[in-house]
């Protein structure tokens, strides 16, 4: 496991019973196409933490969770889900600032209680999925079990679509 992992994450973990394995990651290839092709993972294993927020109207955020080899709906699904007219990708900073983490390393684990966590209903369909760790030097594989852990969690139909 690398150092870099945070102690929080590990502990969260620890505590649900969920199988998991830290995989450690060159920061350079920590973005999800470039680590799968590079350590030889398949992007349909993959899952991707995304922040969204809202545009116009009172700012709200969201965590998405999906396959990487789909994209989220974000202009529908996404942002009907978050009740706002436009919705768009938060900033790195905007992501730091609440998530913690920087793009590349976001994990749906330990993110703030009273963040929405979405998760694409295909999400839950596989045996495994590798995710951000909370760095960019590692990643986490792991049941989707895991999400029946996590706070404010909700399994979303369509919240992404195929590429």
């Amino acid at each position: 496991m690398s150092d870099k992992v945070s102690h929080t994450i590990k502990s969260f973990l620890d505590k649900t019973g969920v199988d998991y394995e830290f995989m450690d990651c060159d920061p350079e290839l920590a973005d999800t196409a470039d680590f799968c092709a590079h350590y030889g993972e398949s992007l349909e294993k993959s899952a991707n933490a995304i922040l969204i927020k809202a545009k116009t109207g009172e700012e709200k955020f969201a965590c998405c969770v999906l396959l990487a080899h789909t994209r989220l709906d974000v202009n529908k699904s996404a942002r009907k889900k978050l009740g706002a007219r436009r919705v768009s990708f938060a900033s790195s900073d905007e992501t730091k600032a609440i998530t913690g983490m920087q793009l590349g390393g976001v994990t749906p684990i330990g993110l703030p209680d009273d963040l929405p966590l979405w998760v694409d209903s295909r999400v839950s369909e596989c045996d495994y999925i590798i995710l951000g760790a909370g760095t960019r030097s590692a990643k986490l594989k792991v049941s989707p079990t895991i999400f029946e852990h996590t706070a404010n969690t909700e399994f979303v139909e369509g919240l992404a679509k195929d590429s």
